[in-house]
Formats: structure tokens, C-alpha cells, sequence
């Protein structure tokens, strides 16, 4: 389940493909449409020098510009937590672009990440509980805890036991360590599609794969009045925004078309699917 979207159109990222882009391909239009963005290039590969926090903030300042990032409080998560920490040495950390970080998994492009803090920013307050299915490098996992604060909880769910220790590793280096310190952030091994019942109910849960349709689990342990993110479908797939109402009753409405990688069990996974 760390597997995670694709975000170029040569890797069939509908995301960042034009609304009529979309249409030609019958799978109707995107409900939020974000200009393109070059995946072969930085954001912030124009500034040739600098420190890499930096070059992070500049990818966050070029998400804005592009009109990804309208939220100061996603601005402020994002240039805290340094994007290079969780990606594979070597890698081109700013690149708007998934990266493989083995297992047959990958970290989310910058831009996807923004979009899903932005649709869970207002249930991710401090105090709050935060679930992460498939958490992999646990850059969204150390963005929630920081978000949520010492008081709240957030909670990463990985089923290949080697990214669990990795992104451990990673989240020491990041401006996140003294939370998972703390142990209001901490990272597990386990099948995420059972949720983690032990910190449940959840105000926030985000799903980094794609889900045929939405496990129950998920469902059970969203708190009322807490918002779920998914994506959901086999070929064509639909970023899904799950609301629980405060009566229990569940709204589910489309955010907009994406392409991710199958939440599946880890032996299908690590088999290639």
C-alpha cells in the first residue's frame, strides 16, 4: 500500500492532464483542473544554487504559483518538512514526479501531496487523530504529526516491514523527530486496508493506492465529522473525498481523475501485482 500515483502524462497521471484531455479519453472531466505541470524538469530547478530546504521551499513556492497551494497552513507544513529526507539518494528530490523507493512503491509527486493536505487541512488540527494507509517513506505521515501537533496523534500504516524502518529513519532527520519522539507520530507494520483500530476513531485518513472500492474498516474507524481521501477504481480512477457525518451517514463525492498503483495485499505487491 506505499505504492502510490503516477504523475507524469508519459506515466498516465490524468491529474495533470487538461479537463479535455480527459474527455477525449471518456473518462469525464476532472472536478479541479490544475495547469500542467513539467515532470521532466525541478520545480525549482531555475535556482541553480542553495541549500536543499531552499530548493524545498521553492518547490512549495513554485506549487503555489501554479495554483496547487492556496493554503498557508499546507505552504507552512510543506517547507517544514523537507521532501529530500524521504526520497532514495540520488533522486531528485523537487521533481513533480512519483519516485520509486523499491518494493514496487512509490512516494507521491509534490503536487498530490498538497492536494491531499489541502482536502484533510481542516481535519488535520492540532489535537487531532491522523491515519496514513500505506505510508512508505512517511513524508505525508510526519506532515500530518506536524500538523496535528504534540496533543494529536498520527499514525502510519506500511505493510513492507523494510519501508517501515526506513521511514523511521527518514522522520529522525526531519523536523518531525521530536514528535515521533514523543510518540504522537509513530509508523507500524500491517495491512492498512484493516485501518489501525487501536488509535481509531480518525478525523483525518488518507489511502496512497488505490482501493476498488472502499474498505469498511476505513469507514468504521473515520470519526464523525472526519474526512477520508481515496482513491478509488481499477482502470479509470477517481480521487474520492468520504465525509462522515456527525449522524453516522457517510457522503462521498469526486475530487478529481487519478492514476495509482492497486491497494492490494503485500505478496501481490511485491509480486508486481
Amino acid at each position: 500500500m506505499s505504492s502510490d500515483n503516477l504523475a507524469c502524462p508519459s506515466t498516465s497521471d490524468l491529474r495533470t492532464q487538461p479537463v479535455a484531455a480527459l474527455d477525449k479519453e471518456g473518462i469525464g472531466p476532472a472536478m479541479m483542473s490544475i495547469p500542467m505541470i513539467a515532470c521532466s524538469t525541478s520545480l525549482s530547478e531555475h535556482h541553480s544554487g542553495g541549500s536543499g530546504t531552499n530548493k524545498n521551499k521553492q518547490m512549495v513556492e513554485q506549487l503555489q504559483r501554479y495554483g496547487v497551494i492556496s493554503s498557508k497552513k499546507v505552504v507552512e507544513v510543506m517547507e517544514t518538512i523537507d521532501r529530500a529526507l524521504f526520497v532514495p539518494d540520488g533522486t531528485p528530490a523537487y521533481v513533480d514526479s512519483p519516485m520509486a523507493i523499491g518494493y514496487n512503491a512509490t512516494i507521491s509527486a509534490p503536487h498530490m501531496h498538497a492536494t491531499c493536505l489541502q482536502l484533510l487541512e481542516e481535519n488535520l488540527q492540532p489535537g487531532m487523530h491522523a491515519l496514513d494507509v500505506g505510508s512508505g517513506t512517511g513524508y505525508l505521515t510526519a506532515c500530518f504529526a506536524t500538523m496535528v501537533g504534540p496533543q494529536g496523534r498520527a499514525i502510519g500504516v506500511e505493510h513492507i516491514p523494510e519501508l517501515v524502518a526506513s521511514s523511521i529513519k527518514n522522520i529522525e532527520k526531519s523536523a518531525a523527530a521530536s514528535l515521533l519522539k514523543g510518540g504522537s507520530l509513530s509508523v507500524h507494520a500491517g495491512d492498512g486496508r484493516e485501518g489501525w483500530p487501536e488509535h481509531a476513531p480518525y478525523d483525518a485518513i488518507h489511502v496512497g493506492a488505490a482501493a476498488a472500492e472502499i474498505p469498511q474498516p476505513l469507514i468504521d474507524q473515520l470519526k464523525p465529522g472526519g474526512r477520508m481521501v481515496i482513491p478509488v477504481g481499477k482502470i479509470f480512477q477517481d480521487l474520492q473525498v468520504v465525509d462522515k457525518n456527525l449522524d453516522g451517514s457517510v457522503s462521498i463525492r469526486n475530487e478529481t481523475a487519478v492514476r495509482y498503483v492497486p491497494l492490494t495485499s503485500r505478496d501481490a505487491q511485491l509480486k508486481g501485482y
